[in-house]
């Protein structure tokens, strides 16, 4: 993290989380007693998504804690499950759809571990299967080092027997996750993409192969495992390119001797193409210059998001799932927002009743996880 300016909530009281955060910026926090003043200082600046990510604000949430993923009534929902910890992320994507979320958008640490703790244990009561993800609003790993959280939720999880934990990242942060009795109650995920959209589009995270020899890490301490091919980019060689990231994930590195990833680890693996809300496009022109991906075949969703033309969805999916059961042929794919026919076209199948898809990823984990069924 280069964090440059550090606001606090002036009632927030000291404790050892907010202390380890402030000595791992290496910053005097400005105290404020109004969240505008926080917001002024991001919107002051020609590009507010840029001092948004060097500005660290550690207030508290004054919302829901956990909440379902919104999802869309157009495509179909996996019934996800939020832990809302923080906001926006210091890695800088091209097609963060946070960029345009957020007004403005603020890199925000949700002090109060209690309070996080109070509300899983109302989860964990109600003695069902829950999917936990902290990935939506934020990276799960970019505190790992800053305030040791994703270590305290592992431990947290481990404690119950019926939900499980998602840790999604473009990082490496793993270390503290080594030692830990995680109950294989955590399912540590990575999201992927081609090494030329690494570099061109993901903005200071880590390379391919540096993600995938920490999957291969997580996988010898004793996690299970999960990959989103979200968003898939369609360019000139692409199919070729993701063809070479899906024989990454389970074949060796030759390069430093890490054996592949085994299929058995791996709990899910999703699939999604890019898609924008239309104001994101002019965010990109103006941050990314260099970039071209706000320039494809787009039509508008139902959702009134621009998606890839059909077809063209459709076959890279046809390509994608061809690849991944060449070595993987019983892992569990889904999509990310698709509709009936991208999934009867592509995987030979939709889950048409609510919920069912939800269903599908708890039995996965329930199988390899070891949760106790409802």
């Amino acid at each position: 993290m280069k964090i440059e300016t550090l606001f606090m909530d002036s009632h927030i009281k000291p404790c050892d989380e907010i202390e380890r955060i402030i000595a791992a910026t290496g910053l005097e926090p400005e105290y404020v007693t109004d969240s505008k003043v926080v917001y002024e200082h991001v919107n002051s600046s020609d590009d507010p998504v840029t001092k948004g990510k060097q500005t660290l604000y550690i207030t508290e949430n004054h919302g829901a804690v956990i909440k379902k993923c919104p999802g869309t009534s157009y495509y179909t929902c996996c019934d996800y499950t939020i832990l809302h910890t923080g906001t926006f992320c210091t890695m800088d994507c091209s097609y963060c759809i946070l960029q345009a979320y957020f007004h403005p958008p603020i890199l925000q640490y949700f002090a109060g571990q209690d309070k996080i703790d109070s509300a899983l244990d109302a989860v964990f009561e109600q003695n069902k299967t829950f999917r936990v993800g902290t990935g939506e609003f934020t990276d799960s790993l970019i505190w790992e080092k800053l305030s040791g959280q994703p270590e305290k939720l592992v431990k947290k999880f481990a404690e119950q027997k019926r939900s499980i934990l998602e840790l999604k990242t473009k990082t490496v942060n793993i270390e503290s996750l080594k030692n830990i009795d995680h109950n294989r109650k955590t399912v540590v995920a990575w999201s992927l993409n081609t090494p030329a959209i690494i570099k061109s589009e993901e903005r200071n995270t880590a390379s391919l192969n540096a993600r995938l020899r920490a999957a291969k890490r997580c996988e010898q301490w004793g996690y299970r495992l999960a990959f989103h091919f979200d968003p898939l980019v369609i360019y000139d060689g692409c199919e070729e390119e993701y063809k070479e990231v899906i024989k990454s994930i389970f074949t060796s590195n030759s390069s430093d001797g890490s054996a592949g990833i085994n299929p058995e680890s791996i709990v899910w693996i999703s699939i999604g193409t890019f898609r924008f809300m239309p104001q994101l496009k002019q965010i990109i022109e103006n941050r990314f210059p260099k970039s071209i991906i706000p320039y494809g075949e787009f039509i508008t969703g139902l959702d009134n998001k621009m998606r890839y033309f059909k077809p063209l969805r459709i076959a890279l999916y046809q390509k994608i799932a061809s690849f991944i059961r060449e070595y993987a042929p019983n892992v569990l794919i889904y999509f990310c927002m698709e509709d009936e026919e991208v999934w009867e076209k592509t995987l030979g199948f939709f889950p048409k009743r609510l919920g069912e898809l939800g269903e599908m990823l708890d039995k996965s984990v329930i199988n390899r996880c070891g949760l106790l069924s409802d």
